[in-house]
């Protein structure tokens, strides 16, 4: 029934049909009014599943990309692969996953793009990014954590930007760009262990100080 779903539940149940009619209504009220029509839910509930217009929609349709993305390639296949592969794997993913709304994902990048929702669309791609490096197996707790996730928001955004453009053939061209993209990704945290162990072990200034000043007894 659903006079019975919460407004999450709601979000979740048209986010995608709104963005199928957003490529050719736009990210506003007619698109939300016809998926929630087609889904046989309230206007006005989906209105108010959604109090920030169009940006709101985005971020539904955005999280259900996720969740496809997670679900073309579950634990046990990113298992089978090298960490390069699992990243790789799941930008593909995400962007096979939003390929048949091409148009409607053009229009999302240019809604947040403006000065008001610059905010919102970083932590959206920041979402991505995060759980990407998340399901990738990184651990990582200290500013790792963040350049990783930096360096992976950077490489994401210029792939995105490929995708939308790109009419070769199974978008080879953006596949090309990425893997480019992911290798110099790899070539930096190679780099950075290396810098960070030869540093680890380059004796301390501050050590050699407080000796003098607290000699073992």
């Amino acid at each position: 029934m659903t006079e019975d779903l919460t407004l999450d539940e709601v979000r979740t149940r048209i986010a995608a049909d709104i963005a199928a009619n957003a490529a050719f209504d736009g990210w506003g009220d007619a698109a939300r009014d016809l998926a929630a029509e087609m889904a046989g839910i309230d206007r006005d509930i989906a209105a108010l599943a959604f109090p920030g217009g169009a940006v709101d929609m985005i971020d539904a349709w955005f999280a259900a990309i996720d969740t496809a993305m997670v679900a073309a390639l579950p634990a046990e296949t990113l298992a089978t692969m090298k960490i390069r592969e699992r990243i790789r794997a799941m930008v593909e993913a995400r962007l096979d996953a939003a390929a048949p709304m091409r148009e409607s994902l053009r229009r999302a990048v240019s809604i947040l793009a403006m000065p008001q929702n610059l905010g919102r669309g970083a932590a959206l791609g920041w979402r991505t990014v995060d759980l990407i490096w998340a399901r990738a197996g990184d651990t990582a707790t200290d500013y790792n954590h963040y350049t990783k996730r930096g360096i992976l928001f950077a490489v994401y955004a210029s792939t995105l930007t490929v995708f939308l453009d790109d009419d070769s053939e199974q978008h080879a061209d953006t596949s090309a760009f990425l893997n480019r993209r992911i290798d110099g990704i790899m070539r930096f945290e190679k780099a950075k262990a290396g810098f960070l162990a030869r540093v680890e072990h380059r004796p301390s200034l501050s050590r050699f100080v407080g000796r003098l000043r607290y000699p073992a007894i």
